[in-house]
């Protein structure tokens, strides 16, 4: 008689075991004290040069002029759902004009809001988390510079089961690898370094332009960075932009006249999503866009993906 008791103690340790393993894997995992910079130490201005670099009024707007008022920007049409870009302008009731700095950065760099609730990473967090704690303070301070909306977007609109967010905490732990994506044995130039953060941080190029592992529903696959893929809305496919891509025959300067003008060498003009993208990286400074092509003209070739 006495086995039951013990029985039941040992299911009771076995459910609380895979109960803690559980809440280990889905909960949010935020930045340490010392990953975020001093509250107020952003400066806006050097914020807005990474405010173009890394796209948001793509998103979170809905056109872009020189104020932009990020209320929420269009939708995305993904085969796992719609998401809706939310209001990020400094209104304190629908955007985020209560957030401290560091609620900035943990959903910029690890994913997760001041409610402790994993994103989605449609918001390219991923890519953000390379970002420094001096950038992310400077991009804070410029988005509070920008007007107010009281504008809600819609709710995400996701079918079973991508609308669990519980299976975003072993994503995650999966996929949000803050390290540098290529490395370099020999050292490499302090142009090329430059561009590596603007393309691989901020300017987020590979969510983009690089393939994704476990059928597409994974993470980036690093071992084919930047050689193209399906589009992420479903539709198209997106260019190899290493040496053995379809800009292989580019120098550097056409790279930098792409990103400035919207001509190829051939006088042809950019289209699809990349258009927003050109007009974003057309306000950076010219030093910036020559460290990006000399980035692109660095990394390894890679064979188109399929």
């Amino acid at each position: 008689m006495r086995r039951r008791p013990v029985l039941a103690l040992l299911a009771a340790a076995v459910v609380a075991v895979l109960a803690a393993g559980a809440y280990s894997a889905t909960r949010p995992v935020r930045l340490s004290a010392t990953e975020i910079a001093q509250e107020g130490s952003g400066d806006a201005a050097r914020g807005e040069r990474l405010f173009w670099a890394g796209g948001c009024v793509s998103c979170h707007a809905r056109e872009a002029v020189d104020q932009p008022v990020l209320g929420g920007g269009p939708s995305l049409v993904t085969p796992f759902g719609t998401f809706h870009g939310p209001n990020i302008s400094p209104d304190p009731d629908h955007g985020i004009g209560r957030w401290t700095l560091a609620d900035f950065a943990n959903a910029l760099q690890r994913g997760v809001d001041p409610e402790g609730h994993n994103l989605y990473p449609a918001f390219p967090y991923t890519s953000y988390a390379r970002m420094t704690p001096g950038d992310v303070a400077d991009l804070f301070a410029y988005l509070k510079t920008l007007p107010p909306s009281t504008d809600d977007a819609p709710a995400n609109e996701l079918p079973f089961p991508y609308n669990l967010r519980m299976a975003l905490g072993p994503w995650k732990a999966l996929f949000l690898r803050p390290s540098p994506v290529i490395s370099w044995p020999n050292g490499a130039p302090d142009l090329v370094r430059r561009g590596q953060y603007l393309v691989e941080g901020p300017g987020h190029c590979g969510e983009c332009h690089t393939p994704r592992s476990l059928g597409g529903a994974g993470g980036l696959d690093h071992d084919r960075w930047l050689a193209g893929g399906p589009a992420p809305e479903g539709e198209g496919q997106i260019p190899n932009i290493t040496p053995a891509g379809e800009t292989s025959d580019w120098t550097e300067d056409d790279l930098v006249n792409y990103f400035e003008t919207g001509f190829t060498p051939d006088f042809d003009s950019v289209g699809g999503s990349m258009v927003e993208v050109q007009h974003n990286l057309a306000r950076l400074p010219k030093d910036d866009l020559a460290a990006i092509a000399a980035y692109l003209k660095a990394i390894p070739p890679v064979a188109s993906a399929k």
